[in-house]
Order: structure tokens, then C-alpha cells, then sequence
């Protein structure tokens, strides 16, 4: 078992010096008991504390001010490089680090995934924005340990309309998992709403990626799939921070990986792909969206 119990007069894991029966004692009774019926349930590591939440919040200030930036000098004629540019001094500026700056060997501090790129876009002198492309850029942040993590899509001057509808689709589908992420339910229960809501305008989902915990570190448990049914995966219990970011088709699920970079991923049809995203706090009545 994941889980265990205290005693009941032992002080509570949770480090408020209460006595554990007076404190999360009926909490972890909840979970024992989701776990004993089958279901996947979180680790005591990965519910954050109120400092840890502060944190985050305080690293999302930066990470909501780089997009806010590049929302307002984005344009046709623009290369790639040049948001990078804007995301990778406003961050220092403001006392951060661009997390992806030499992730797993990520040469940039953001991705800049353009059309039928579906994330993880390398920027580069040599990608200038055109007019009709969708671009997504994909920021995160340390500030003092902590992490936020978010994305936005850019429309680029005059936009097929197809192709903003699966922009705005995208968005709603966001919009979607922050009103289905609730306290005692399960991850495939937000998942299914969302996929409903993308096949039901005709776009399909990645499978391969998802959303992850975030704000201990970059990428924490649990995987956030898009695609599971109701009642499965893991269960959603206050004090977990993960991102919902689904990454929508306009053709077929399938995708590959850029073989020379080893990082880029595109649709395997060539259509274009969509996503937003946002990191989340189960609270004990909701949620709380920390970055955006």
C-alpha cells in the first residue's frame, strides 16, 4: 500500500504540530480507502504546502509576465528566436530561470511549437512567423525551487477559420478540465469531459503526451492523460498541483518525433495541432488555477 495511518496522538505528517486524529487522519482514511477499491492514489510527497503554493505563485508572476510579453510583440516577420529572446531576459530580469534552459539538453528557454508542431518547438533564427500560423509557446519558470508552467497560442495575422476553431477549442477544453478537476474524483473523470468536447467538434487528442504534477520540480507525478475513461487514473486530493494541457489535432491522433533534433513533435498527417495549458491546486472545494 501507498498509504498508511499514524497513530492517532502522533503529531500529523503534515508538519502543523496537531495531533494526527485532530488533523489528516480522515483525510488519509479517504484515500486508504479509494486505494483498497483499486484506484491509483497519490503519494504524501506530492501534496504541496501552503509555502510550496506560495512559491509557485510567486514563480508564476514571472512566467504569466514572459507570455503576457511575447503576446504583445508577436507578429508576422518575427522569427522564433526572437520569443526566446523576450522570454529568456524578461525571466532573468525578474530573478527567475527558464526551466527548460538545458533540460534533458533543451537548448532554449522556451518552445515555440508553430502548425502542425505539436509541442517542444526548438526557436530559431531560421523559423519566421508567416501570416495564418498558430504558434504555441510553452513557458516555465524557477524561482527560488519552485516551478510554474504554462502556455498560450498565438494566432498570426489572418487565421483560417478552421484553424481558429481548433484554437478556441483547445481553450475550451482547458476550460473544461479547470471545472472538472475537483477534490475525491479522478483524473479519466476530467479527461473524458475533455476528450468529449474535442471529437465532439472533430479534433482528436495526443495520447502519447500530457499533463504532469508540477511545482516541487518540473515534471512530478502524476501523468495527466486526456484520453482515459471515467473512474480511472489517479485520484485527485487536495494539496496536488498538476498542468491540464491537452494537445489537440485537427486530423489524426498520431504523432512522431523530429529524428534530428530528438525533441520536436509534430502531427504524423501534417495538420495542425493546438494547446494551452495551465497548472492547477486541488483545494478542498475546487481548484485554484496558480499559472496561466
Amino acid at each position: 500500500m501507498a498509504y498508511r495511518k499514524m497513530l492517532a496522538n502522533f503529531p500529523c505528517w503534515c508538519g502543523s504540530g496537531k495531533k494526527y486524529k485532530k488533523c489528516h487522519e480522515a483525510f488519509d482514511e479517504r484515500i486508504i480507502a479509494a486505494e483498497k477499491a483499486g484506484h491509483i492514489v497519490p503519494e504524501r510527497k506530492l501534496f504541496k504546502t501552503a509555502a510550496d503554493v506560495q512559491a509557485i505563485k510567486e514563480a508564476a508572476v514571472i512566467n504569466r509576465a514572459c507570455l503576457d510579453a511575447v503576446g504583445e510583440q508577436i507578429h508576422a516577420g518575427m522569427s522564433t528566436l526572437e520569443i526566446d529572446d523576450i522570454v529568456s531576459s524578461l525571466t532573468k530580469k525578474m530573478g527567475g530561470i527558464p526551466a527548460t534552459l538545458g533540460y534533458e539538453g533543451f537548448p532554449k528557454s522556451c518552445c515555440t511549437s508553430v502548425n502542425d508542431q505539436v509541442c517542444h518547438g526548438i526557436p530559431s533564427a531560421e523559423d519566421i512567423l508567416q501570416d495564418g500560423d498558430i504558434i504555441n509557446v510553452d513557458c516555465t519558470t524557477i524561482l527560488n525551487g519552485h516551478y510554474a508552467d504554462s502556455s498560450r497560442m498565438f494566432l498570426i495575422g489572418d487565421v483560417d477559420p478552421a484553424w481558429k476553431k481548433l484554437v478556441d477549442v483547445t481553450k475550451e477544453c482547458v476550460e473544461i478540465g479547470v471545472r472538472e478537476a475537483k477534490p475525491w474524483r479522478y483524473l479519466g473523470d476530467m479527461a473524458d469531459e475533455i476528450n468529449k468536447h474535442a471529437r465532439a467538434n472533430g479534433f482528436e487528442i495526443v495520447e502519447e503526451i500530457g499533463g504532469h504534477g508540477c511545482g516541487n520540480d518540473f515534471h512530478e507525478d502524476p501523468f495527466v492523460s486526456y484520453v482515459t475513461t471515467p473512474g480511472t487514473e489517479m485520484l485527485m486530493v487536495p494539496g496536488m498541483v498538476f498542468t491540464i494541457e491537452p494537445m489537440i489535432n485537427m486530423g489524426a491522433h498520431h504523432v512522431f518525433v523530429d529524428e534530428e533534433n530528438d525533441w520536436t513533435v509534430y502531427t504524423e498527417d501534417g495538420s495542425p495541432s493546438a494547446q494551452w495549458e495551465v497548472e492547477v491546486l486541488i483545494t478542498e472545494d475546487g481548484n485554484e488555477v496558480l499559472c496561466w
